[in-house]
């Protein structure tokens, strides 16, 4: 490798490295909002089911209709192929398209404003098994559309049902603080184990929700409690948080109650538990007032142990039904995955080198420590390069305004600690590198595997480089050339030692605690996406006495599809939103509404 002095001059492709305005984070006379506090679509008159467009936040949302369905023409091929395994009483049917489904006319109208084409397979069967009423628990690789594989579903059938169900909502053009607020009592609650990833459900949600007449709410740390209890007595429909601030507030009856509550979704449910917080995580399940036996359950994760497996035990219906969308814990095909030897004094040349190789492409740098996270801005930054970096000792407004340069591409490298970057889903990923390897005592393959899930995102195709020191990464080196083999990666030299022989070297695959517990499978099937896969039955292993069930008739069924101007569940407006008495209030708009 080349040292640092002969790479600097070589790095210039990178976009021109920008300052912090740190008066904005610390206040100043412009202060930035929180992403908490992004505009969703809001209609302060009883219109009905549906509410009309709204050309600019439209735009806001989904962003230029032109790049919208990057999905189009990716690589489909394989991930089309990933093995799907249902465990329970009912079969779960699989959807081949969006339009199938039987989705109320507009939320197939927001997931075409999404650019989404094709269903993955994690939402081919999820969206389904919601939609008939089953308590899920979905097991899949991060990057594999977890999060609109539940949140279509559970919009859809809210859909045309909110008036009847949710909490009257005081009017945005009048309301009045501290005069007209109410109780937030949410239908749908989505718990999340980091910031990050809580404010990336709820910036999913508000795009889902637009035009239905649900409004979306998020909770977390770092957010100032007195803005979060404002946002809060508007009312919610839908309520994201972590679980530290989610239990706070249901501690405060007179800020939220769970007594209207329909679903609760755990999402990342591995990483909760990892995180020490199952008594949170308990006092949410059984807290704030919710009739328990009226709520459906999601369970979501990139891995299914022991602790996640209690936790389904103890609140889902016996009835659920279980996917495992390949291996549990596994990485993708689409990631060509890279291990270079390299002792700590190399690291610095060989990522100057990696940077000069890939230029002016998305990049996330994994680093173990803060102290490292911070020396490394510093170095790159130092020498001209367009970089941010993220991690736990940042205020909350650090943290999401380098998340925000990161999306925006006006700082493509961004460093971060494995914790912190939970929850990042930035499009266009196109390099992860890890700087430090995860230590089998902090994440192990668990964590690289969602390290490297950062790109290579729903079919798009990545590339995930890691430094390897025989010094300290030495007990990962087997488990990690397994991994390798498992997805068909070039194993270097180095680890070739590390190669398992006979029957196991046929068959890479391996299992742990992380995956299904064999004494309770019952009926396993497997489904392989592809020509036959979701057609008929044939793509099944074997026939069993299971019940088969399909999507319900409704929105979205050949024999039953009324376009989105149709009657129905509310006719949607012809005419744009205007100003006036029954339009969206700019007022409102502003101030997060």
């Amino acid at each position: 490798m080349e040292g640092a002095s002969g790479n600097q001059g070589d790095l210039a492709a990178w976009v021109a490295r920008q300052k912090v305005d740190y008066t904005a984070l610390s206040g100043g006379e412009n202060p930035q909002k929180y992403d908490g506090e992004a505009k969703i679509y809001q209609w302060d008159e009883d219109f009905g089911d549906v509410g009309p467009k709204f050309a600019e936040l439209e735009l806001e949302l989904f962003g230029d209709p032109s790049t919208r369905h990057e999905r189009a023409g990716l690589d489909f091929s394989k991930i089309d192929q990933i093995e799907v395994q249902q465990e329970g009483p009912t079969r779960i049917q699989p959807i081949r398209h969006f339009r199938d489904a039987g989705l109320h006319p507009i939320m197939l109208e927001n997931v075409q404003l999404m650019g989404y084409d094709f269903p993955t397979p994690i939402q081919k069967y999820t969206i389904p098994s919601m939609l008939q009423g089953h308590d899920v628990i979905s097991i899949a690789q991060t990057g594999s559309g977890k999060t609109a594989a539940y949140l279509i579903p559970i919009l859809s059938k809210l859909m045309g049902k909110a008036k009847k169900l949710a909490a009257p909502r005081p009017n945005p053009a009048t309301f009045r603080e501290g005069v007209d607020q109410v109780t937030a009592q949410p239908l749908v609650l989505v718990v999340a184990p980091t910031r990050e990833l809580a404010v990336q459900i709820f910036n999913e949600a508000r795009k889902f929700c637009y035009r239905t007449m649900l409004r979306p709410c998020v909770v977390y740390g770092g957010l100032p409690v007195k803005e979060q209890i404002s946002l809060l007595n508007r009312g919610c429909d839908i309520l994201v948080g972590t679980p530290g601030r989610l239990v706070d507030f249901i501690s405060r009856p007179n800020v939220l109650t769970l007594r209207r509550l329909k679903y609760i979704v755990i999402d990342e449910a591995d990483e909760m538990l990892e995180a020490d917080w199952e008594d949170e995580l308990r006092q949410i399940l059984t807290g704030g007032e919710q009739d328990e036996g009226n709520i459906k359950y999601g369970l979501f994760s990139a891995t299914f142990p022991k602790a996640a497996r209690e936790l389904a035990k103890e609140n889902l219906s016996a009835a659920h039904v279980r996917f495992r969308v390949g291996r549990a814990g596994s990485t993708t095909v689409n990631i060509r995955q890279t291990i270079i030897q390299a002792e700590r004094e190399e690291k610095r040349d060989i990522l100057l080198s990696l940077l000069n190789q890939m230029t002016g492409v998305r990049t996330i740098i994994f680093a173990n420590s803060r102290r490292e996270v911070d020396n490394l801005d510093d170095f790159l930054y130092n020498i001209g390069l367009p970089v941010t970096s993220i991690h736990a000792d940042r205020t909350q407004k650090e943290r999401e305004a380098a998340l925000r340069s990161f999306r925006s591409g006006n700082a493509p490298i961004l460093i971060a600690t494995g914790v912190t970057a939970r929850g990042i889903d930035v499009r266009n990923v196109k390099h992860v590198i890890n700087y430090d390897l995860p230590s089998i005592e902090h994440g192990g393959i668990e964590e690289y595997t969602h390290r490297i899930g950062r790109t290579g995102r729903i079919g798009h195709r990545g590339v995930a480089t890691s430094l390897f020191s025989p010094t300290h990464d030495d007990a990962m080196a087997s488990v990690l050339t397994r991994t390798l083999l498992e997805t068909d990666q070039e194993i270097p030299e180095f680890l070739q030692m590390y190669i398992p022989e006979g029957d196991a070297a046929k068959k890479p695959k391996f299992e742990t605690e992380s995956d299904f517990d064999p004494d309770e499978a019952q009926g396993v099937q497997t489904s392989t996406f592809g020509n036959e896969g979701c057609e008929n039955s044939n793509g099944w292993g074997g026939a069993g006495p299971e019940e088969e069930a399909t999507a319900p008739s409704g929105w979205g069924q050949p024999d039953a599809n009324p376009p989105a101007t149709s009657n129905g569940w509310g006719q949607p407006a012809e005419a744009p939103a205007t100003n006036g008495w029954g339009t969206l209030a700019p007022a409102a708009v502003e101030a997060g509404w």
